[in-house]
């Protein structure tokens, strides 16, 4: 196990942390004796991820932090139960191109791929998806280290009250060790995007959610322009984008460019709008046809920083045209777009889509841009619409509120005085969201 003494520092660069040492376990068991060796030491433990997090759900303080960079074997693929066993540390991007050389997928996925299993299935990371849910609702088991160090594993039919809380428990419960997916026969999905109006997308939203398997849409702010994406399985043959095309399209406009326009818009905040009306006519209407993992997720470089909350799905369109009205009534300046997806129902504890079919709607600024109100506001809007926000995304809420907002964060919280009454892997960010 490697030991070192770093500054912490998330992918936004907004949150950072300088825990008293960080370790690098290169097993369970090495895992297991460093939640120990903390606990004798009467300090926390924290684990991150990749750091994708803009909350600081990972913030080790002055604790002890376990990255994961040694935790990425794959223990098992089960053909027959159509499972996936891997370490918590293991990157997405792994796991999306072993299952593919498998012949194997995921149901569901977001639309980036850097995040660690465990990262990202913790903090609630979702796609958009009818009938498909989160990646913590693909979870079939998993093996955690609890605060006194010793091992559990936990499914549906073992210890199920400690596999409904810690498929997605904030890191709270303890640290994940390994983690056994659902998967199925690799599939192709056929993507068909289309630029439209505001007014188009919100009077066809129900529609357009229900006849899709997977749709989202952007709102570029200032504009009253769309660009949709629509995705469904298919049976063939794959039609891929052209590499050079991918390219163009999916890296250099979307990040090199974007990047630029983006620091401009900064510099000189009145250019926004004239920003944003190219960018939003930059998006033209395109088809093609890939493997499922290379639709579902893309390349994301631009960096940002990101508000996103559940709302439910009957409040979904309301809304998004106060949220349209806030900006056109407003002094701010939004180069980036809205993001919008849909998810089921789901019955985890702490799922934002737990018990509720619901939408997500995600607002972002460049890094450094200033905030001025922004946020606030639209965290307004959203709690006026009983929305709960993502745990990795920025936001204000508190216990008080968020327990009004879960049916069962008192199950969750619970649970969490049973296995961890020390709060040995508290920090700041779940005392404020879970209470002491």
């Amino acid at each position: 196990m490697t030991v070192t003494a770093d500054r912490w520092t998330n992918w936004a660069g907004n949150q950072s942390a300088e825990p008293s040492r960080v370790v690098t376990p290169a097993s369970t068991e090495e895992l297991a004796e460093a939640v120990k060796q903390a606990g004798a030491e009467g300090r926390t433990v924290k684990a991150v991820g990749s750091g994708h997090s803009f909350t600081a759900i990972a913030a080790a303080g002055d604790g002890v932090l376990v990255r994961p960079e040694g935790l990425t074997a794959v223990r098992e693929l089960d053909r027959q139960a159509g499972t996936v066993t891997v370490e918590s540390g293991l990157p997405l991007a792994g796991l999306n191109r072993l299952l593919a050389a498998a012949g194997l997928s995921l149901t569901n996925m977001g639309d980036i791929e850097v995040q660690t299993v465990a990262g990202a299935t913790s903090t609630g990371t979702h796609g958009t998806g009818r009938d498909s849910g989160s990646l913590a609702a693909q979870i079939r088991a998993l093996e955690i280290v609890l605060a006194d160090g010793s091992v559990r594993r936990c499914s549906a039919t073992e210890e199920p009250e400690l596999f409904q809380g810690a498929r997605l428990g904030l890191g709270a419960l303890g640290v994940i060790s390994a983690i056994t997916f659902g998967v199925e026969p690799a599939f192709l999905l056929t993507a068909h995007e289309a630029p439209m109006t505001f007014d188009q997308v919100l009077a066809d939203f129900d529609r357009l959610s229900q006849v899709n398997e997977h749709f989202e849409f952007y709102w570029f702010p200032h504009t009253d322009r769309c660009s949709t994406k629509r995705n469904n399985r298919s049976q063939g043959p794959a039609a891929p984008l052209p590499p050079f095309k991918a390219w163009l399209e999916d890296d250099f406009l979307s990040n090199t460019v974007w990047e630029g326009a983006c620091r401009v818009g900064r510099a000189f905040p009145k250019s926004v709008p004239a920003i944003a009306a190219v960018a939003s006519r930059a998006w033209s209407e395109r088809t093609y046809t890939d493997v499922a993992y290379k639709v579902f997720t893309s390349p994301r470089k631009v960096r940002f920083i990101e508000m996103e909350y559940a709302v439910p799905r009957e409040t979904a369109v309301p809304v998004l045209r106060e949220l349209k009205r806030l900006v056109e009534r407003s002094d701010w300046k939004i180069s980036f777009p809205v993001e919008v997806r849909c998810a089921p129902a789901d019955d985890l504890w702490l799922s934002t889509a737990s018990g509720r079919d619901t939408v997500y709607i995600a607002v972002h600024l460049y890094r450094g841009t200033a905030e001025l109100g922004y946020f606030t506001e639209v965290e307004r809007l959203m709690t006026a619409h009983q929305g709960r926000p993502h745990w990795g995304k920025l936001h204000t809420r508190d216990a008080e509120y968020l327990a009004a907002a879960y049916p069962h964060f008192g199950d969750f919280t619970a649970l969490r005085d049973r296995v961890d009454p020390e709060r040995r892997f508290a920090n700041a960010y779940l005392r404020r969201v879970l209470g002491d």
